[in-house]
């Protein structure tokens, strides 16, 4: 025995790990630790997210029925305001944490109001941690509430109250809570300094006004005077009406209907377009769930259900074999499906997806009874939504046939693959990039100058097809795209898988004019709309080529802007007039300058004027100039194509590409002044 319990004490020893190795980290300190766990990311993204939780808290009030506003001000310090003139935080001392019931919210995760009892009856805030985490991660956090006739107040750094909770008014009217915050650079770093952006905010409150009947949203930024105000009565109607104004709708107004059923209300806005793409946004209690869940999936299967058993009814849909699918009903559509229940069972603090399997059966019963009655009363728009997915479902048909035509071609072309290709020989995609290039003579150079062990160039010749305008059995006959596919060799559309692409860098190399702007336009629209997973993913980038190369003796540098070609040449100038003045030579033998019309400086003393040149696409450039300033991961500049906000995107892409002229002639007057160098 004795001998049993040394060997024990030496494994004890050996290994290490003791109770000293386990760390409790109290109060606020886990959020502190790992903040990303609660905002998803310590980027400008994260520091958003302190801001919607903030408001999440002022929305639960009026969907309570306590509140009818919430204020949202962007101050010059970097400070935010958010108001609302809800019931008020309670500040009375709490039963178990002794303290005041203020600061044992904004001081201790999962505590709130959210959990039970008769404080909130449908909220977005489901844990309780919403008002906390802004306050540990904020390096200031003052909370004023207004309620009985008086106005407390509490200040914090870092999730610490710096005093007591003070009485700051005692004849206050009205009621209401205000928070004051500034997130803290120690957390979001450089995020702080760039500050928050006014379009951002705008956005999600405009959102949040749609969502909530009656509410009445404002945000101001004190930064520039602006100012929005956002009131809508027609709720998610209204919503789905905003959202197709650049687009040509089948009927007007769009569908809707706002019913409880089984203790889950349910909010649904519907219309189609004459778009190929659905735009469907989902929410439970005002909280966006990008990944859908139950609410998605009950929605789906009643509008594939209802249009075919409409069909059939009507002689539209003759047999099994004409049936519409979930795909082809989705064509054209644009839905906002919005639910509020008294427990939603989210996946994860960012709340992507909602889980409760009642949410199905209410969503499905109650799109089912009043869908099917919108049917029947309105039979020419039925039967325009009924002939829209039948076209659908012919189209999905030609082009499943296309393709398995490209993906076999594909497959049966091997290593080849398209002839236009210059492949790299490195087969790990972790480590393979693809340049996607305008032109045979810019492909020429890109191809000689290249590094073939990890870099592989796609010239493309003249612009794709519009994807925006076509079907996707029509995009599949273009000879261009499918060369595309089949060098990503991931598939397309639906059936894309991005485990199995090629190349985890994707790079778009097009001249720095008009033209290459609208074939750069063009690809980043294919991509958003039929490989989205290579932007969410990152694996997407632009080439910034240099527009100048400016050149005074052996000094070689180049340009990316005007401003830089001035900066370098200033740079020079100074240089040269450091130097001691050696004679001059003559003004005959002086450089000639090659700079198209524009005048560069002579040089002070030396008698010299730089050489600039101007590109105007790359097939001027050698394949070592090409190298070095464009395609060399030493040297060159890529941007990273992200999309910070997928509805903004899918409404630009649509006004930009798609058929409407008057959307998009608005765009263009709106943002000319702002296009400083047109090439044309």
């Amino acid at each position: 025995m004795a001998g049993k319990k040394k060997d024990e004490q030496s494994q004890t020893k050996s290994s290490g790990y003791g109770a000293k190795d386990i760390q409790v980290l109290e109060g606020l300190a886990p959020v502190r630790k790992r903040p990303g766990m609660y905002i998803g990311s310590t980027g400008i993204e994260g520091m958003h997210h302190l801001i919607w939780e903030v408001v999440d808290n002022s929305i639960d009030e009026a969907m309570a029925g306590h509140s009818t506003k919430v204020e949202v001000t962007l101050h010059a310090d970097g400070k935010v305001t958010v108001v609302d003139d809800g019931r008020g935080i309670p500040v009375e001392k709490h039963p178990q944490t002794k303290k005041s019931t203020l600061e044992t919210v904004l001081t201790t995760l999962h505590a709130g109001g959210k959990f039970g009892g008769a404080g909130y009856k449908v909220s977005g805030g489901l844990h309780g941690v919403g008002l906390s985490v802004v306050n540990a991660l904020s390096d200031y956090l003052r909370a004023e509430v207004t309620r009985d006739g008086k106005t407390h107040a509490q200040e914090y750094k870092q999730g610490k109250a710096t005093g007591p909770v003070k009485v700051v008014n005692a004849k206050a009217q009205g009621h209401g809570t205000t928070i004051i915050f500034h997130p803290d650079k120690e957390i979001f770093g450089e995020a702080v300094v760039d500050g928050f952006s006014w379009k951002t905010v705008v956005e999600h409150l405009k959102q949040q006004a749609y969502l909530t009947k009656g509410i009445k949203a404002k945000v101001t930024d004190e930064r520039t005077g602006e100012s929005q105000l956002f009131y809508f009565e027609g709720g998610v109607q209204a919503y789905v009406t905003d959202l197709n104004k650049n687009k040509t709708p089948l009927f007007e107004p769009p569908f809707y209907v706002d019913k409880e059923r089984d203790g889950v209300r349910v909010e649904i806005g519907l219309q189609y377009t004459e778009d190929f793409n659905e735009n469907l946004k989902a929410f439970a209690n005002n909280i966006y769930n990008p990944e859908g869940g139950m609410h998605v999936v009950g929605f789906r299967a009643a509008l594939t259900r209802t249009l075919n058993n409409y069909g059939k009814k009507v002689g539209m849909v003759k047999d099994a074999k004409d049936a519409l699918t979930g795909d082809d009903v989705r064509e054209g559509l644009t839905a906002i499906i919005s639910v509020k229940l008294t427990n939603p069972q989210f996946e994860g603090q960012t709340k992507a997806k909602l889980g409760n399997p009642e949410v199905r059966t209410a969503v499905e019963s109650v799109f089912n009874d009043y869908f099917g009655n919108f049917l029947e009363e309105h039979p020419s728009d039925a039967r325009k939504m009924i002939g829209k997915t039948m076209l659908a479902a012919k189209a999905r048909l030609a082009a499943r046939a296309a393709r398995e035509t490209v993906i076999r071609k594909g497959a049966l072309e091997g290593m080849t693959l398209p002839g236009k290709l210059a492949d790299c020989t490195e087969k790990d995609p972790a480590k393979s990039e693809l340049y996607i290039v305008e032109g045979d003579s810019a492909g020429g150079s890109a191809k000689s100058g290249r590094s073939r062990e990890f870099q592989a160039i796609l010239p493309l010749r003249g612009k794709i097809l519009n994807v925006e305008r076509a079907r996707l059995d029509k995009m599949l006959s273009n000879n261009e795209v499918k060369a595309l596919i089949i060098a990503l060799g991931a598939g397309i559309a639906d059936q894309f898988d991005i485990e199995k692409i090629r190349y985890h860098r994707v790079i778009i190399m097009t001249d720095a004019d008009v033209d290459g702007a609208h074939i750069r336009t063009l690809l980043l629209t294919f991509f958003y709309r039929y490989m989205r997973p290579v932007i969410d993913r990152g694996y997407l980038y632009i080439a910034q080529p240099p527009l100048f190369q400016v050149r005074l003796g052996k000094d070689t540098q180049w340009a990316y802007s005007d401003e830089e070609r001035d900066a370098i040449i200033a740079d020079l100038a100074s240089k040269a007039a450091a130097k001691p003045a050696k004679g001059k030579k003559p003004a005959e033998e002086a450089a000639p300058s090659e700079t198209e019309g524009e005048t560069a400086p002579e040089m002070a003393q030396t008698g010299r004027t730089p050489t600039i040149q101007r590109y105007k696409g790359l097939g001027e450039m050698n394949p070592e100039q090409l190298w070095d300033t464009t395609m060399d991961p030493a040297h060159r500049i890529l941007l990273k194509v992200t999309i910070d906000d997928a509805l903004k995107a899918d409404e630009v892409f649509a006004t930009l590409m798609g058929d409407e002229v008057a959307p998009r002639k608005r765009f263009i007057q709106t943002h000319a002044k702002q296009v400083q160098n047109l090439d044309i």
